[in-house]
């Protein structure tokens, strides 16, 4: 199980891989159901912390591709050539 006690990475230095993975692993524990409600409590909050980080990546590729996208579509010169 996920130490919900001790030294716990921080969730805004985790890339989307790794909170993706974290996070399907804290399912899984919940899943399984906790010794104890505070570990439970703790793990809900784990996922949560971790959803929403894996939420700001995705986003965050969002406006990436859209910036890309309004800059190619800028970049025409109106007669149909980039």
């Amino acid at each position: 199980m996920t130490d919900t006690r001790g030294a716990v990475t921080d969730v805004a230095s985790l890339t989307f891989e790794q909170a993706r993975d974290e996070l399907v692993r804290v399912v899984a524990e919940l899943e399984q159901g906790a010794p104890t409600l505070e570990q439970a409590l703790a793990l809900w909050e784990r996922g949560e912390a971790l959803a929403a980080r894996c939420e700001e990546w995705l986003l965050g590729a969002k406006r990436r591709l859209d910036a890309a996208r309004a800059s190619t579509a800028g970049s025409s010169d109106g007669n149909g050539a980039p």
